[in-house]
């Protein structure tokens, strides 16, 4: 089945497509989750799945900020999403939101908040490319919404 991309969405209050997150969400500026919202869930989607990622960090992975699993397909608002899902491993291991803390003068890192309807339940907690090498043929839809951050 080709992959649907038209329809599934997520956008945020707290910044734009390709905008500036705020200090308030670096992990070491106040670490709080940017507001996310999800539109569009497509018909056959069993369940949710968010993770957020910085393909910019310098590891030869990137560095994987949050992932979250079990998210009801009807669900619209992600703000709550830390207490009320299976929160998975971020990139040091910690089951957690972790937010930007690019190394100082590495210049402007993307955050990819990635949304993907699954027409599949995910089992546990993978990590981000445990996830992806498992559920990759179940994703029905997926897309993003990329932030900037940067610490000068």
């Amino acid at each position: 089945m080709p992959l649907n991309i038209k329809d599934l969405k997520i956008t945020s209050a707290d910044f734009e497509p390709l905008g500036m997150l705020r200090d308030e969400h670096a992990g070491d500026k106040g670490n709080v989750l940017p507001k996310l919202t999800v539109s569009g869930v497509p018909a056959g989607a069993k369940e949710l799945a968010v993770i957020c990622h910085d393909p910019d960090a310098p590891l030869p992975q990137g560095f994987t900020h949050w992932t979250v699993y079990g998210i009801d397909p009807s669900a619209t608002d992600l703000s709550d999403a830390q207490e009320k899902y299976r929160v998975g491993p971020n990139g040091a291991g910690h089951m957690q939101y972790y937010g930007p803390q690019p190394p100082a003068g590495h210049g402007k890192h993307h955050y990819y908040f990635w949304v993907y309807a699954l027409d599949t339940t995910v089992e546990g907690t993978p990590t981000r490319e445990e996830f992806l090498a498992k559920y990759a043929d179940n994703i029905i839809e997926q897309n993003r919404i990329v932030g900037l951050y940067e610490n000068k």
